[in-house]
């Protein structure tokens, strides 16, 4: 982008944070990346799995019997929310263990979901 790009109202009066919120705009690759985190989050079973899983560490037969789910769609789920870099796996023997990621996103992510649905962690 060779000249500056201007906003058609000017709401702010700061030139610097007018740019600055046209290059973050720009920056498509990091929306993307939120996008996929939150597509991941919006079915309600991924989504409780994760939940379950920022608590505890569990195996997919576990997991199953706990979101009363057959381990094929469980295994579905875990393979989408790893890939997305929501959790993490560890295998001892032939079990997989599944937990939260120990990260920023995951962490920020758990406590937005337990605001919105009023869950308190056990302590």
């Amino acid at each position: 982008m060779t000249e500056q790009m201007k906003l058609p109202h000017d709401h702010h009066g700061d030139a610097s944070l007018e740019a600055h919120l046209i290059e973050t705009l720009h920056a498509a690759g990091d929306f993307s990346m939120a996008a996929n985190v939150f597509k991941q989050l919006s079915d309600s079973s991924r989504l409780r799995i994760f939940w379950l899983l920022c608590h505890c560490e569990q195996c997919v037969v576990n997991i199953s019997s706990m979101v009363e789910m057959s381990s094929p769609a469980v295994s579905h789920h875990l393979r989408q929310l790893r890939l997305s870099g929501l959790i993490e796996s560890r295998r001892v023997g032939k079990e997989v263990y599944y937990r939260a990621a120990n990260s920023d996103e995951s962490r920020l992510l758990h406590q937005v979901i337990e605001e919105i649905i009023a869950v308190s962690c056990p302590k």
